[in-house]
């Protein structure tokens, strides 16, 4: 079932708060160990509002920042030439090595 971006929103705020408080933690020692104000954290679990900067600090601080690196993947590729273009994307730079001269003595 598809879900509204406010849904979204109103359900993350209730798992970071379920989580907080698994936790132990308090507000104000959640939003301390992430690095935010205490009113951001308190708008984030009420409101699910904050910038993107303050969501990932405070996954990290209650250690789910694992999760984070599933959204936005990358679209699956449609045709062989799409693989190839992303592997040639992601391809390390050749190393080039010079060649020394060598000595004559």
């Amino acid at each position: 079932m598809l879900k509204t971006p406010l849904e979204i929103q109103h359900t993350l705020a209730g798992r970071l708060k379920a989580r907080r408080v698994a936790l132990g933690w308090t507000q104000q020692a959640a939003a301390q160990r992430a690095g935010i104000a205490y009113r951001t954290w308190r708008r984030l679990e009420t409101e699910g509002k904050a910038s993107l900067e303050d969501v990932i600090k405070s996954a990290v601080a209650l250690r789910c920042e694992g999760g984070l690196e599933m959204l936005f993947p990358q679209p699956a590729a449609t045709s062989l030439d799409d693989i190839l273009k992303h592997q040639a994307a992601n391809a390390a730079p050749p190393v080039r090595v010079r060649a020394r001269k060598s000595r004559q003595s």
